[in-house]
């Protein structure tokens, strides 16, 4: 019998995430069961046991790779050279939220608030999307470093408090893209902007 790949066994991984995914923005997590993720994946019953046993392994693996997501793409914003400014880095993250909802088929706001109302009642939840938070908010804040010293910020702004407000106006984002409905990156973060003039 042919040895199965890590990458196969990753691949594998996230084709139950997905489906996990897609059900929940559906669904909710509650109304999910593992009966449906099991349909939704196209696979066994086994095999998708074999890699999550219990639907919170799911939700927890699911706030892991989408707090992971986040994580990267500011990473990457508090690398570029020459940084950019706080509206358009902002925007860029909330950017990438949308393309990976585009690229996954499911809705991330409506995961995220699911994820959040999830993190209220379980612990082990909250746990997870408490790591994956201070590395977001970690992320802003090396982020505002660069800005900062880049002439973006005031020469005595405190990169941690700008890091941890740019982590609160991406709750916001979410929520207002899910109940609005007609808010965008743009027309979030052009506050923002307004808001940094001097006047």
């Amino acid at each position: 019998m042919p040895r199965v790949t890590d990458e196969h066994r990753a691949a594998r991984r996230e084709q139950i995430l997905d489906a996990a995914l897609r059900r929940v923005a559906a669904e909710g997590f509650h109304r999910t069961t593992m009966a449906d993720v099991i349909a939704e994946s196209d696979l066994s019953a086994g095999a998708v046991y074999g890699y999550f046993r219990s639907k919170q392994e799911l939700i927890r693996a699911i706030a892991d790779r989408v707090g992971g997501v986040l994580a990267s793409t500011i990473e990457g914003l508090a690398e570029a050279d020459p940084p950019v400014p706080p509206a358009a880095a902002l925007e860029a993250v909330l950017e990438r939220v949308l393309d990976l909802a585009a690229d996954a088929g499911y809705d991330v706001p409506s995961v995220a608030v699911q994820a959040w109302a999830e993190a209220a009642r379980d612990p082990e939840v909250r746990a997870v999307l408490a790591t994956k938070m201070r590395r977001v908010r970690d992320s802003w804040t090396a982020y505002a470093e660069r800005a900062r010293d880049a002439g973006l910020l005031a020469p005595d702004a405190d990169p941690a408090a700008v890091g941890g407000t740019l982590l609160g106006l991406m709750p916001g984002f979410l929520v207002f893209r899910l109940v609005l409905g007609d808010v965008t990156p743009q027309s979030h973060t052009a506050g923002l902007a307004e808001l940094m003039r001097s006047p």
